[in-house]
């Protein structure tokens, strides 16, 4: 079973390789002298080193505390998340899943060699608790594919003990920068190893790649894109430049969001649903840029991606409002163990959804959609429109979406309540997320207006999704009100939530007239 452990540390290079004297630093009592050790890491990769496009490390180590398989995703400078399992002769598949939106069908293979002699070094307090580990490792790397390169250096590494405040490391590289020494120009040993290791026959192919800026890109990377060493891609120009631009975003998010679903991190569904919505949307209100022949079914399957995704993510927003309603009563007013029945109701539902959403990551269906998306973005059904100035083109798509809205929104403030009106706004809302999007898409090139348009939108989409929950949340309250009473429970406080909803809905109905008045007068003016 893998584990998961926030690694934050910073790398150095000195021309003597020297360590200097840590002590009195940042509360250091003792610099602890633990011994050298021998570790052994072979890092994976495809042949077209996807996971270093990235900045993602997947090795296998021996040697030291820690030996085994380790994964690690970028956060921020200096802050990498790494996932360990057990060590194996193969990728574990635990490990092989967090990669495979990146991968793909590609075969992840040996890549880099890298062996170090490690000279560790505890920093501890007056109480012995360890505040950082320094080392000085002495590296010697060994390319394993296209002919194979060698290189050699001494990198000094602290890495700040779990829970510790990473302002210690601030006072740590003070020292180190007074005494000398400087920061690694590489994020990590597998980046400089590439780096120095590559022999003519890589760089030949590398030089290849970069000349041929519109070649099929690594998945998640914009083409042309290779750790951050080739040029960005030039700023849009045409409506076309604009609207790809967005599109590979979305494509982007996904693959990038991909681990975070697996691995159950908080806000990772929603935020790739939303990326999901955002292409298809994308796809449909730009439909003189992109021909609908070739991207509808795109979108059909974008949306099938995104239904599977809100199981989890509808799942959340009831849970996360039906406990909220719940806190908020008084405590006279909760009969029964309602508590209990919510938090099992809610655990249950999340668990199945949670392993149905991680199987739709594993189908060959949402692997082909994403090779779908690489191969529109790479030769894309571009339009006459796409080949024009971006500003009448974008905006007449957006203006086109706002007209369709603003029918919709009408209907649902002249509905009657109940029913009719429910369906009428959760229509209305689906159409203000729409426009919503093509807005944000269009901003960079629209500027101020397609901004403050989008800003709109999210207020109009906050208010009707508000809604669109409560009469969710409400056909929640009664399967819950019925199992309950069907246990002997009082049904009571199922009700007073119920009304609340009930009231909360009203008062959304209320507002829209309102919000959409002053929408109206802002777009026009």
């Amino acid at each position: 079973m893998a584990d998961e452990k926030r690694e934050i540390e910073r790398k150095y290079e000195s021309d003597d390789g020297g360590l200097p004297d840590l002590t009195g630093v940042g509360g250091v009592a003792a610099v602890l002298d633990k011994g050298l050790m021998e570790l052994d890491a072979t890092y994976y990769d495809t042949a077209d080193e996807r996971l270093a496009a990235a900045a993602l490390t997947l090795r296998r180590r021996t040697g030291g505390s820690d030996a085994g398989w380790h994964l690690k995703f970028p956060v921020a400078p200096g802050v990498r998340d790494e996932i360990r399992a057990p060590l194996s002769d193969t990728v574990p598949e635990e490990i092989a899943a967090l990669v495979r939106s990146r991968v793909r069908n590609a075969e992840l293979i040996p890549l880099v060699r890298l062996r170090s002699a490690r000279d560790v070094r505890h920093l501890v307090d007056a109480d012995g608790t360890l505040l950082a580990e320094a080392s000085v490792d002495a590296v010697t790397a060994e390319r394993l594919t296209g002919g194979g390169g060698a290189a050699q250096w001494t990198e000094i590494e602290v890495e700040l003990a779990d829970d510790g405040d990473p302002a210690f490391l601030d006072l740590v590289e003070k020292r180190l920068r007074k005494a000398g020494l400087r920061p690694s120009a590489s994020p990590s040993k597998l980046a400089r190893a590439l780096e120095q290791t590559a022999t003519e026959q890589t760089a030949t192919r590398q030089a290849g790649k970069e000349q041929n800026p519109t070649r099929q890109a690594a998945p998640g990377q914009a083409p042309g894109r290779r750790r951050g060493k080739s040029k960005q891609p030039a700023p849009p120009e045409t409506a076309g430049d604009h609207v790809l631009a967005y599109l590979r975003a979305q494509r982007d998010a996904l693959v990038e969001l991909d681990p975070a679903v697996r691995r159950d991190v908080p806000d990772s569904v929603h935020r790739m649903r939303v990326a999901t919505r955002r292409a298809r949307s994308t796809l449909r209100s730009f439909r003189s840029v992109l021909d609908r022949a070739v991207t509808d079914p795109v979108g059909a399957e974008l949306k099938w991606l995104a239904g599977e995704l809100g199981l989890d993510r509808d799942q959340e927003v009831l849970a996360e409002r039906l406990r909220a309603g719940l806190d908020a009563l008084p405590p006279d007013l909760v009969t029964g163990p309602v508590h209990a029945r919510l938090t099992s109701w809610a655990e249950n539902r999340h668990g199945g959804a949670h392993s149905r959403v991680t199987g739709v990551l594993d189908s060959r269906r949402y692997l082909a959609l994403l090779e779908t998306l690489d191969a529109l973005l790479t030769d894309p059904p571009l339009r006459k429109a796409a080949g024009k100035q971006p500003e009448k083109v974008l905006a007449k798509a957006v203006d086109e979406d706002l007209a369709t809205l603003s029918a919709l929104v009408e209907q649902a403030i002249a509905a009657p309540p109940g029913e009719e009106r429910d369906i009428a706004v959760h229509e209305a809302r689906k159409k203000a997320k729409r426009t919503r999007y093509a807005a944000e898409a269009a901003t960079p090139a629209l500027g101020k207006p397609a901004g403050s348009l989008t800003k709109a939108m999210k207020s109009l989409t906050t208010l009707l999704g508000d809604h669109q929950d409560s009469v969710m949340t409400r056909l929640t309250l009664r399967e819950l009100s019925a199992v309950a009473h069907a246990a002997g429970e009082s049904a009571f406080t199922y009700g007073v939530l119920y009304g609340r909803e009930e009231a909360r809905a009203a008062r959304a109905e209320a507002e829209l007239p309102g919000l959409w008045t002053e929408i109206r007068s802002a777009a026009s003016g």
